[in-house]
């Protein structure tokens, strides 16, 4: 099933950062919000559809299974911001990491042999991506739709009219608050903290494309994001998601939708893990990692922050021979931990 997820009033997506009072005062939020946060909010509303007695831990582990398995068949595809309006959806996601502004257009850069005599660190001996010329510079969070990504990854060229403003899409507000003392029930000195909501525009919502879960009303309510804040939920139709080339092209690039996760940081440990034939990585364009954590509710502490390739990266590759994406990776996932729960969601094209 397809769920599209609209805010009752604001949502709260923390980072990866701990919050506790007297560690940080500020709370920001990531939109959309990591791929674990949506599995957890899923599942836990599937226990109530299901009318399981939170009480009963054998009867949860076969509703939703537990911490370390899923239930059978439990895949989920997104979150992806979404545009529903008189029954047309509108997929949006991040500006390829590898497009440069021109005045009306964002032309892709392409990998180039770096200067002669050149030293550098790199485990891999990688091109480089620089323009031909003089680019602009766009400071401001730029999203495009599905249809113009995949002309994008085809072309390698967007028009300027194609792409939309994060602020065109939803926007972020600041709370103040100020903890309180449990026994007196009265603020605590030096605890004042800060929170940044998000709040979509109307008709802005996020799209999850959910299999295993079965029994879902077409229509809902659901508790959704930090501090308890809800979302409206329906049913809708949407198209597949495209499928990777057939053999893959000599020169292809892989663009990743939502956060991925590599032991190496950026690099994974084998390509070969994802990838029939022989592939070799020629450069990479990727913003700085995206932190992600979480609270263990069965441990009572912090999970670990880990380091993610976000959304929006762009890796070059060349084959050598007929190459493919390997058949059997769950939800055609290029990411080391994740898969089942939608990181490492991947378009091909070709450069």
């Amino acid at each position: 099933m397809n769920l599209f997820l609209e805010p009752i009033d604001v949502w709260l997506f923390r980072d990866g950062r701990p919050f506790d009072a007297g560690s940080d005062h500020r709370a920001q939020s990531l939109f959309p919000p990591p791929p674990s946060v949506i599995q957890g909010a899923l599942r836990s509303h599937h226990l109530v559809i299901k009318g399981v007695d939170l009480e009963d831990k054998q009867a949860i582990k076969e509703a939703v299974g537990d911490a370390t398995h899923y239930p059978p068949g439990f895949r989920i595809r997104g979150p992806f911001i979404a545009r529903y309006a008189q029954d047309v959806l509108t997929l949006y996601l991040p500006l390829p990491a590898d497009a440069i502004k021109e005045k009306d257009r964002f032309p892709a850069l392409r990998p180039q042999q770096p200067p002669a005599g050149l030293w550098a660190n790199v485990p891999t001996p990688l091109c480089w991506l620089l323009p031909d010329r003089v680019s602009e510079k766009f400071e401001e969070a730029v999203w495009v739709s599905l249809s113009s990504l995949i002309l994008y990854l085809e072309n390698g060229e967007l028009g300027t009219d194609k792409a939309v403003s994060a602020d065109s899409l939803y926007e972020r507000e600041s709370r103040l608050g100020i903890r309180l003392q449990a026994e007196t029930r009265t603020t605590e000195e030096g605890a004042l903290y800060e929170v940044e909501f998000i709040r979509p525009k109307p008709d802005i919502g996020l799209l999850i494309e959910v299999h295993g879960l079965e029994g879902w009303p077409p229509v809902g309510l659901m508790r959704f994001g930090g501090e308890g804040h809800g979302a409206r939920f329906r049913q809708v139709q949407a198209p597949p998601w495209p499928s990777p080339p057939d053999p893959l092209p000599e020169r292809f690039k892989v663009y990743f939708a939502t956060p991925a996760y590599f032991k190496g940081g950026w690099l994974p440990q084998d390509w070969g893990n994802f990838f029939t034939g022989s592939v070799k990585l020629k450069a990479v364009a990727l913003s700085r990692y995206l932190a992600i954590g979480g609270f263990d509710l069965a441990k009572g502490e912090h999970k670990p922050v880990r380091r993610y390739v976000p959304a929006g990266s762009v890796y070059f590759f060349e084959a050598e021979g007929e190459a493919r994406l390997k058949p059997d990776l769950v939800n055609q996932a290029i990411t080391e931990e994740g898969a089942e729960i939608g990181y490492g969601q991947i378009l091909i094209g070709r450069w």
